[in-house]
């Protein structure tokens, strides 16, 4: 996937690294460590990730900014635990306990048909805690001052919803869909539907558009790179151009 030679109008630190960001801290947070280690002025990310989940971050470095709307615009594959039982007001493990009910009754064939309906096209309405902005302010700001503000449906769509392992009260699943699509937001549904209430407690992305998890360093190993070390993970901007056509 990496070329050593890039084109003369590019530089060796120009286009896409992989990486697979660790819990614990923001989408940004990457990109800050990244600019600051290696002394890149333009670096940017792909799709943002919350501050809790983990996997593969697609972090554009240099002229490979320029590959940002493409690089987002591409389909999303995840893997998550749902906490059945424990509905939240951020709906993942962040956010305060709201309610909480006995899931003992559900089984998994209540949890399989449910999940069906989730499948295909369908409005998904954005959680209050999240970055979209309204009237040029994230709606998590709004969210922490107790704020309710109207949003906008979203169209998404959900290609596989598989489910991996049901041990209650967890449920791991793997879901593909498009851009946009909140996780936590289909666990939290899931939960209403089911009578019980969930949350999102685990979330890994494992494939953005043509790049997978397979391909991602950790940001630990990053930082330790040389300049040189680093150039050797980069896609090159002429390779994601032929990647995206595959």
């Amino acid at each position: 996937m990496n070329i050593s030679n890039q084109p003369p109008e590019f530089g060796p630190l120009d286009g896409v690294l992989l990486v697979d960001k660790p819990a614990g801290i923001t989408s940004h947070d990457v990109v800050h460590r990244i600019r600051r280690n290696f002394k890149i002025k333009k670096v940017g990310h792909g799709g943002t990730l919350d501050p809790n989940a983990t996997g593969l971050l697609v972090i554009l470095l240099g002229k490979g900014t320029k590959l940002s709307n493409s690089v987002m615009s591409g389909d999303k594959t995840y893997q998550g635990k749902v906490l059945l039982g424990v509905e939240t007001d951020s709906q993942d493990c962040d956010g305060e306990i709201v309610v909480e009910k006995d899931p003992t009754s559900i089984t998994e064939e209540q949890i399989t048909h449910e999940t069906k309906t989730f499948m295909g096209d369908f409005y998904q309405t954005p959680p209050m805690v999240s970055a979209i902005k309204i009237n040029g302010e994230a709606l998590y700001k709004a969210a922490r001052r107790g704020e309710v503000v109207e949003r906008k449906d979203r169209f998404v769509h959900v290609y596989s919803f598989t489910i991996n392992d049901f041990t209650m009260p967890y449920l791991d699943v793997t879901i593909k869909c498009t851009k946009g699509t909140y996780i936590r937001t289909i666990a939290h549904d899931l939960g209403q539907q089911l009578g019980c209430g969930a949350n999102l407690a685990e979330l890994r992305r494992l494939a953005s558009g043509c790049f997978n998890i397979d391909g991602a360093t950790t940001l630990d190993e990053i930082l330790d790179m040389t300049s040189s070390q680093l150039a050797k993970k980069v896609i090159t901007v002429p390779q994601v151009a032929l990647l995206n056509k595959k």
